[in-house]
C-alpha cells in the first residue's frame, strides 16, 4: 500500500467506529486527509482496535517519521560529558526513552491537532499508547500526581520507551513547592530509566508552555537536577523554540 492508500484505509476504519461520523466528507487533498486522520486519532477513546488497523497504522506512522527524518543520539555531540542539547521534533529522536509532559489523566491530549508535546507523542506513537496509559491508570485507581514518572513502550516512535511525567501547573507566582515538584519530575524519570536499564533519556521542557512554568527558571531546575542525578544515563535536553535553545546554551556554557 502507498501512504495515500494507508491513510484512506485508516480514516475509513475510524469513521466507521463512531456513528456520529457517518456522512462526514473526507477532504480530497493529502493535507486535509492528514489533519482528519490525526484529529480522529486524537479524539478516539482508549479502547482496543483490530490488528488490521494496527498493521496499517504502524506502517503509516513509521513511514511518516522516516519522511521527517530520524535523529540518532549516536550522531550528536555532547555539550558536556553525558549531556546533549538538541533542537527539533522529539518524536523523531532515536534514543532510549523520550519524556512526555503529560496531564494528570495520563491518556494524552484529546484536542484535535493540538500543538502540545502530549498530543504529538500520542499521535506518532499510535493508538496503542493511549490504551496502555489507560490500563495503567485503571490499575492505579486515581489520577497521576505531579512529580512522578510512568514508563510505557514507545510503539511507533523511533525511541525505545516513553517516560510520562506530570509537571506542576503555575497559576500566579512560582512557589517552592512548584520548584520541588518540577525537580522531582526530572529525578523520577532518571530513576525509572536507571531501574529499567535505559541508557539515554531525552527531556522536553517540562511544565513550560501549557503549564506556564517560566522557561528560564524551569531550565535551571532541569539542568541542576540532571547534573545531580543522571548517574551514567546520557541526557538530551530537547528544545523546540529558539528561546529555549538560547536559555539552555547559556546554562550549559
Amino acid at each position: 500500500m502507498t501512504q495515500a492508500e494507508r491513510r484512506a484505509f485508516l480514516i475509513r476504519i475510524l469513521l466507521r467506529e463512531d456513528p456520529r461520523y457517518r456522512g462526514l466528507s473526507v477532504p480530497a487533498g493529502a493535507a486535509g486527509q492528514e489533519r482528519l486522520l490525526r484529529s480522529l486519532m486524537n479524539v478516539r477513546p482508549p479502547r482496543p482496535i483490530g490488528e488490521d488497523f494496527l498493521t496499517v497504522q504502524d506502517a503509516y506512522l513509521r513511514e511518516e517519521t522516516a519522511r521527517k527524518g530520524v535523529t540518532d543520539i549516536a550522531g550528536l555531540t555532547p555539550v558536556e560529558p553525558g549531556i546533549y542539547l538538541w533542537q527539533g521534533d522529539i518524536t523523531t529522536l532515536k534514543c532510549g526513552a523520550v519524556v512526555n509532559a503529560a496531564n494528570s489523566g495520563m491518556t494524552g491530549c484529546y484536542i484535535p491537532c493540538h500543538g502540545c508535546i502530549d498530543n504529538c507523542i500520542h499521535t506518532f506513537a499510535g493508538v496503542q499508547l493511549r490504551l496502555r496509559c489507560a490500563e495503567l491508570m485503571e490499575a492505579q485507581g486515581h489520577e497521576e500526581p505531579p512529580g512522578q514518572a510512568r514508563l510505557t513502550p514507545a510503539y511507533d516512535l523511533p525511541c525505545g520507551y516513553v517516560l510520562h511525567t506530570v509537571g506542576p501547573i503555575i497559576c500566579g507566582r512560582v512557589t517552592d513547592k512548584d520548584r520541588a515538584l518540577l525537580a522531582s519530575c526530572y529525578r523520577s524519570c532518571l530513576e525509572l530509566a536507571q531501574q529499567n536499564g535505559i541508557k539515554s533519556v531525552a527531556f522536553c521542557c517540562i511544565s513550560t508552555g501549557e503549564f506556564h512554568f517560566p522557561n528560564e527558571e524551569a531550565a535551571k531546575i532541569a539542568v541542576d537536577t540532571v547534573r545531580r542525578y543522571r548517574g551514567g544515563t546520557e541526557v538530551i535536553f530537547n528544545v523546540f523554540k529558539d528561546l529555549d535553545l538560547q536559555i539552555y546554551r547559556d546554562l550549559l556554557g
